[in-house]
């Protein structure tokens, strides 16, 4: 009884399973004539079929007028910032960027393939943070074809490819940061926003070389806390906000407290014992960290 044989796999960068055996297509350049002159090559070979049908040498008019036609099938137009991908018989024979007219085998099949620099915006998607917390997200990326082979052939769709794909980053990239580092340790997504736009684009340049796609740039367009509870994060970063300006008040008015005592004792203007350094401790203090303006009480007798 013979073993069944398989074909080794291996697995994707993005988890996917492929074949060792599959071959990436990669672009070459194409073979294409100028089109001006052969051009006029065809209009004198036009002429020449005419004139021998006018004088009636049907023998030589008829497939020399047919040869034309089947060599005027051959000419074609590439815009700027456009490429021609040309197969034949089913085979990739080659990719024309050159701008201009140019003519090729007629029996090449031609198909047009954009260059340009293009904006996908996608959709706000709500996920959940590292912290567990959902959150609504969205993403601004401009990509552009680099390898047209790649995205012919070895893409169903590359502009469909490059959305699926952008969600699937974003979605993964969502996961890995918190949307806020109350901790002030590591990187956030509101925090680190260039940080977080790097790591983005680096996901989205493994995930779309497949497909001989180009990030320019990839950024966060949308970032916010969904709906149901962004209600209590804001009183969270409201108390942590209130938090901090208070500790910074304290520390201010401590330095403050600590200069006047450090003044009046070098510059020998009062000499005060212990207790009514606390006094004078706990009056700077109220004074320095109140929220609201106090009114000195004038005391005309002795503290004892």
């Amino acid at each position: 009884m013979s073993k069944l044989e398989h074909t080794p796999q291996t697995t994707g960068p993005q988890g996917g399973v492929s074949s060792r055996s599959g071959i990436a297509s990669t672009e070459r350049p194409a073979f294409g004539l100028p089109g001006i002159p052969f051009f006029i090559v065809c209009l004198a070979l036009g002429a020449l079929a005419l004139w021998l049908l006018i004088a009636e040498q049907f023998t030589l008019g008829a497939p020399l007028l047919a040869l034309t036609l089947f060599l005027a099938a051959g000419f074609y137009i590439v815009q700027p910032n456009q490429a021609k991908v040309l197969t034949l018989f089913g085979r990739y024979v080659g990719t024309e960027r050159r701008n201009g007219v140019y003519w090729t085998n007629p029996l090449t099949i031609r198909k047009n393939t954009s260059l340009r620099i293009r904006n996908f915006n996608s959709e706000r998607l709500k996920v959940n943070d590292l912290m567990g917390n959902p959150i609504e997200i969205a993403a601004v990326i401009v990509w552009r074809v680099v390898d047209t082979a790649r995205a012919v052939f070895d893409v169903e769709d590359y502009g469909q490819f490059v959305a699926i794909q952008a969600e699937t980053a974003l979605r993964h990239l969502a996961s890995q940061y918190p949307y806020d580092n109350f901790a002030e340790e590591g990187l956030s997504l509101r925090g680190n926003a260039d940080e977080i736009a790097q790591a983005l684009g680096q996901e989205l340049a493994a995930r779309l070389g497949h497909a001989g796609v180009e990030v320019l740039e990839a950024r966060l367009s949308h970032l916010a806390y969904s709906p149901e509870i962004a209600g209590a994060m804001l009183q969270r970063q409201q108390a942590s906000a209130i938090i901090a300006a208070r500790q910074q008040i304290v520390q201010g008015a401590v330095g403050m407290v600590d200069m006047a005592l450090r003044e009046l004792s070098d510059q020998n203007i009062v000499e005060l014992d212990e207790e009514r350094k606390a006094q004078m401790v706990s009056n700077l203090l109220v004074v320095l960290t109140s929220e609201r303006g106090t009114q000195p009480v004038v005391n005309a007798g002795s503290l004892y």
